[in-house]
């Protein structure tokens, strides 16, 4: 079961950004490079899903909730990476 939802934890946000980048431009009103969205897709797409949101409804800024979110995903993908990293120690 832990299995089951560590695997839906990984696909549903890269999934999710694979259908904004196919079916809007957001991504590219959101960033200047196409760098860090790839970049974002492979090591940090929570982080990158809220900082897309914060810069499309913020007005191109992060600030106050936006910028709480982003830390938030941020630590949440950064627990992800610590918590494979002490598991893969414990095995």
């Amino acid at each position: 079961m832990r299995c089951l939802f560590v695997l839906i934890a990984l696909l549903v946000p890269r999934g999710l950004m694979f259908f904004i980048w196919l079916l809007t431009h957001w991504f590219g009103r959101a960033y200047k490079t196409t760098l860090w969205p790839v970049l974002g897709f492979f090591f940090m797409p929570y982080m990158t899903l809220a900082y897309l949101a914060a810069m499309l409804n913020n007005h191109g800024t992060v600030s106050g909730w936006w910028l709480a979110l982003v830390v938030v995903a941020a630590l949440v993908d950064l627990g992800h990476h610590g918590g494979m990293t002490f598991h893969k120690r414990q095995s």
